[in-house]
């Protein structure tokens, strides 16, 4: 049994760090090269088993090389994988993320495996053992699938649709989810028509919305909080938005039931920006930081 079931992308990442991002036709110079697991799914369950959550992952690889090494490096961060799914004659989802020296960050990737989970693949059993479910991008049937098994069992869903929210319709998945992680770009698709009062759109949930440097605000049915984030210089921003959606549900399942009258979704925000700062310090998309490092982070700023 876990804490935390995270469902949804699992990749192997390779991180080239250049000069600056090519123009058209254009050349940049690689100045160093990474490898290493990555996947928001993966990134949140390795974050939250490193503030002593017991996180389990529900995904997919591939039965190659690069699926034993993504697999060997969430055990060792203390995931459960049993319910990782390697999948024969595959590749492993492989994304290429090339940061500038800014630490923005622009991806490319292969289809791969990632997204081989089906709804006949998933065990209800281990999501409705769960404290919580949290869901990001895979195929819209499996993510209603799960979130609809963990709502039959009273376990709370948050959901990060993530980048592909324009080209899928995710409405069921969104039906069944108490608490939505949005960028400001998901939000203009999702919430046309009232950016201002997102939580009454999405009919009582708690919306989250990043604004990524200018920090974040969370709307609930009973008020709206707003965080300007902290000064951080940027080394890469890519798993800062998956340590920020770690650090919003650590904070609130610390503290007991995620959607209860103890839930303290200000703290939270605060928290949460601050995972996100410290992940945008560090090169990669695996940064775990432990309570103590993000409360030590907060003391420094005031």
């Amino acid at each position: 049994m876990v804490e935390v079931v995270t469902a949804g992308h699992v990749n192997w990442d390779v991180t080239l760090r250049v000069d600056a991002l090519p123009e058209p036709d254009g050349e940049a110079r690689i100045d160093s090269q990474r490898r290493s697991g990555g996947g928001s799914a993966a990134n949140v369950a390795v974050a939250l088993s490193g503030m002593d959550f017991d996180a389990g992952v529900v995904g997919s690889v591939g039965d190659d090389e690069t699926g034993l090494l993504a697999r060997r490096e969430l055990r060792n961060a203390g995931v459960d994988c049993t319910h990782l799914l390697e999948v024969g004659d595959a590749e492993t989802t492989t994304k290429y993320l090339i940061v500038d020296a800014d630490g923005e960050v622009m991806v490319l990737g292969n289809e791969g495996a990632n997204e081989a989970v089906a709804p006949g693949d998933i065990d209800s059993e281990y999501v409705a053992d769960a404290r919580h479910l949290h869901l990001t991008s895979q195929r819209p049937e499996t993510a209603a699938a799960l979130a609809s098994a963990a709502t039959e069992a009273g376990v709370s869903v948050s959901f990060d649709p993530g980048r592909r929210l324009e080209e899928r319709d995710f409405g069921e998945a969104l039906a069944y989810s108490d608490v939505v992680f949005l960028n400001d770009r998901e939000a203009k698709t999702l919430l046309d028509d009232d950016l201002e009062n997102p939580s009454s759109e999405l009919h009582g949930r708690v919306v989250v919305i990043k604004h990524g440097a200018e920090g974040a605000r969370v709307d609930t049915p009973d008020g709206s909080y707003h965080h300007p984030g902290f000064d951080a210089e940027a080394v890469d921003t890519t798993g800062a938005g998956d340590a920020f959606a770690a650090g919003f549900l650590a904070m609130l399942l610390r503290r007991g039931d995620p959607l209860g009258p103890e839930a303290d979704y200000e703290r939270a925000l605060e928290f949460a920006n601050a995972c996100g700062a410290l992940a945008a310090m560090e090169e990669g998309a695996r940064t775990a930081p432990s309570f103590e490092d993000v409360e030590a982070f907060l003391d420094g700023q005031f």
